[in-house]
């Protein structure tokens, strides 16, 4: 019997035409059996015998992969890969996808919307409202304000033509510089430190890597703006997490919109506390539409690859 295993449980959630895909190939389809994001343990158990598997942010490290006796292929759903061990997979002849593109303007929003909400505080309302608290609460600006953005791909592009609505000076810090599109739509090119120093918004859009983790630590968040906002939306060990409870617990900076943490959920308890802070459940890419996109081009990246 040949098998698939898939882990993101929004995988063809509203429509089933991807799994009907999997099913006309001939593969059966094993679901997430957690309900959760799965542990290493039961990632072990689960891919013993599956040819493919779609993958969210569950574990699949050497010691994963090294129980996957049958496994032929993987479609990362999504486009971040640092829970894979490529060089694993490569190793044994295993190809791996992504759904590159799929969710690009679902994290895109939810950045913009993280911004808007840390910036006018609208959580805090929101609970001071339910409780009959009907003050006045201060918020920042967000039109015309500095947005610095970290890594200009098709999400860190989908930010900065937000940000043009609000009229916003746009900063951006990429490796692989796109002169053209940063030309063509008002967009200068920063380094890191004056990102920092001069933005009033921040957006994280890296991959994680050895160069990227920890980009954004104590000294970091010590130049920055005391009413700047940080957002990330890509991966939570781009932040040093105690440095950044202690700058929000102290007011140094403004707020922080949080959608990934380095553990999920995170263990930190002081996190839970902070009423700067607006938590997400790395839900960033979590609308019907993205989801559709990246279900069935995930079933269509695996089965080429088995193929």
């Amino acid at each position: 019997m040949k098998k698939v295993l898939v882990t993101p449980r929004s995988f063809a959630k509203t429509d089933d035409a991807p799994v009907r895909l999997l099913q006309e190939a001939g593969y059966t389809i094993v679901r997430n059996p957690a309900g959760k994001i799965m542990t290493k343990e039961e990632m072990q158990t689960c891919i013993a015998d599956v040819d493919g598997v779609i993958i969210g942010v569950d574990p699949l490290d050497a010691d994963v992969l090294a129980c996957a006796k049958n496994l032929r292929a993987i479609a990362k759903y999504g486009v971040g890969t640092d829970n894979i061990d490529k060089n694993y997979a490569a190793s044994h002849h295993i190809p791996v996808s992504i759904t590159a593109g799929a969710n690009s303007n679902a994290v895109a929003d939810y950045a913009f919307a993280l911004m808007m909400g840390c910036a006018r505080r609208v959580v805090k309302i929101d609970a001071m409202c339910h409780e009959k608290q009907w003050t006045k609460v201060m918020g920042a600006d967000v039109y015309g304000k500095t947005v610095g953005i970290f890594g200009l791909g098709a999400i860190g592009k989908g930010v900065a033509k937000r940000a043009a609505g609000f009229d916003m000076q746009v900063l951006a810090y990429d490796v692989f510089w796109d002169d053209a599109y940063a030309a063509a739509h008002g967009i200068t090119r920063a380094t890191p430190a004056e990102i920092f120093r001069q933005a009033d918004f921040i957006s994280l859009h890296l991959p994680l890597t050895d160069e990227t983790r920890g980009i954004i630590g104590a000294a970091e968040l010590a130049t920055m703006k005391p009413n700047v906002v940080l957002v990330n939306t890509a991966r939570g060990g781009l932040i040093d997490e105690p440095a950044l409870i202690a700058a929000l617990q102290q007011g140094r900076i403004w707020g922080a919109g949080i959608d990934v943490f380095e553990q999920e959920p995170p263990a930190n308890p002081e996190l839970y506390t902070l009423d700067n802070l607006i938590m997400g459940s790395h839900c960033a890419a979590s609308t019907n539409g993205a989801s559709e996109t990246m279900s069935m081009m995930a079933a269509q990246n695996l089965l080429r690859d088995l193929q």
